[in-house]
């Protein structure tokens, strides 16, 4: 039997349009899921990504905007589907965390922990970030100020609360982490997560007394659920209300960026762990970006959206340069002038190239090339993959692919070959073509098509630039 693969992206906060931190997590997501679906059939693969949209932060961005949450929430959840659809992100489910059906599976299972001896009253004191929707301890604080919000004074907080006993749970979490019951990836953050759980750990506050803005504590109307938890159980709800899904839990993989990794592999890990579910077995926490070495910010107009960069590179040129920028489980900048140039370099001068040469000596050879009925990927591109090393995956086909005819194209020089010689080099360079094209589709899936199609045989001819220089 074939096995199932589900992973998921994070649900990303509505206060805020995607751009391209956003892109970076979902290009690499869609990767992942195109790849076994390759492998193992569409129907053995379930992909979610959507929106999270309550909240504190949600409700001040719809005062603002002189919008009621709901009003703000369907006007912003629309642009991420947007934007995924314009990157050519083909993932199966598009969840929103104010869709009743979720809220339904929240509201249950904070009962099951609720009555399971999890969950008590208390009270809260302490500094809350409005920008991460987190309560931080002093050891969190650079300067007095969240690390990730250092323009934002943190909020003093104190207010009657429901608390998940994270201390007594997280004993077990650490048991499991050690034991190999899930992965914490790099090994980094791994090491990370457990040397905070051993300095200790405190109970943590699931509820909110003053936010109106959220999914009620089922025993208590006066109290909603805290918007990081409801956020979380997005992942198992999907399983729960969307038919035919049951099966895919638990998760085989949750990507998230390291500002969320606590979150993700202790206090998620957790709260499965008191509902009495199977834990996700993989969290894959990549790391930050700057663009052009200054961080991603409004005031200093280097926001990216993905509209800008398809405008630019289109589809498959985004995909590439965004993966392909520095390795996934690492903190890297981003140029935009060295975009430029690794486009041209790698993809018009490259592939784009290569492809049309082929091409036109298949033409004007007049030969027939039939089709090849078994491509596989290559050992070296799956482990690649399959260690979110996408980066190193398309190193390796650009090296060995098209580098390695290109160099064979000089060498042989096949415009002065006839007969024999000439088919005998053209069939190589066609399987490697095709070979080049199936591994590269989980990456460039438009790309691929396009060469799929130009070099099915027997026949082939030569076609527009698949990436013309810019």
């Amino acid at each position: 039997m074939t096995s199932k693969f589900f992973l998921t992206t994070p649900i990303y906060y509505v206060n805020d349009v995607p751009h391209i931190g956003h892109a970076y997590t979902t290009i690499a997501a869609d990767v992942v899921a195109r790849y076994w679906r390759q492998k193992n059939g569409k129907e053995n693969v379930f992909f979610l990504t959507g929106t999270d949209e309550h909240g504190q932060k949600v409700a001040q961005a719809a005062k603002e905007r002189g919008l009621s949450p709901k009003e703000f929430v369907d006007s912003v959840a629309p642009r991420f589907e947007e934007a995924w659809k314009l990157l050519n992100i083909d993932y199966d489910y598009f969840i929103r965390t104010t869709d009743p059906k979720h809220e339904s599976v929240v509201t249950d299972l904070i009962q099951k922990i609720y009555d399971a001896g999890y969950v008590y009253p208390g009270t809260y004191k302490g500094l809350y970030c409005v920008g991460c929707e987190k309560f931080l301890t002093e050891s969190e604080l650079v300067d007095g100020k969240c690390p990730l919000h250092p323009n934002k004074e943190p909020i003093h907080q104190e207010e009657k609360n429901y608390f998940l006993k994270l201390k007594e749970l997280s004993h077990k979490v650490l048991e499991k982490i050690e034991n190999g019951e899930y992965q914490i990836l790099p090994e980094e953050k791994k090491k990370e997560v457990v040397s905070r759980i051993k300095q200790g750990v405190e109970d943590i506050s699931i509820s909110r007394a003053g936010v109106s803005w959220g999914i009620p504590i089922p025993w208590d109307k006066s109290q909603t659920i805290y918007v990081w938890v409801d956020a979380l159980i997005n992942y198992y709800s999907a399983t729960r209300f969307l038919k035919g899904k049951e099966d895919f839990w638990p998760a085989n993989l949750h990507l998230v960026g390291k500002d969320i990794l606590w979150f993700h592999t202790v206090i998620w890990q957790a709260i499965l762990i008191a509902a009495g579910i199977p834990l996700p077995k993989t969290i894959f926490a990549h790391g930050f970006f700057t663009i052009d070495g200054a961080k991603m910010s409004k005031s200093l107009g280097n926001v990216i959206s993905p509209q800008k960069l398809v405008e630019k590179y289109g589809v498959d040129g985004a995909r590439y340069l965004v993966v392909s920028a520095y390795p996934f489980g690492s903190d890297g900048d981003i140029s935009l002038e060295k975009f430029k140039e690794e486009y041209n370099a790698h993809l018009a001068n490259g592939i784009g190239n290569l492809v049309s040469r082929i091409a036109k000596l298949c033409e004007n050879s007049g030969f027939e090339f039939p089709q090849e009925k078994v491509l596989k990927f290559d050992d070296l591109v799956e482990e690649n993959i399959k260690n979110y090393r996408f980066d190193e995956a398309l190193k390796y086909l650009f090296d060995r692919f098209i580098s390695g005819l290109d160099s064979s194209i000089n060498k042989e020089e096949p415009w002065r070959l006839e007969g024999n010689p000439l088919k005998k080099f053209l069939t190589g360079a066609v399987s490697i073509i095709r070979n080049l094209s199936y591994n590269l589709k989980p990456f460039l899936p438009e790309t691929s098509e396009k060469i799929e199609k130009q070099f099915l045989g027997p026949k082939i001819k030569s076609g527009p630039a698949l990436f013309p220089r810019l």
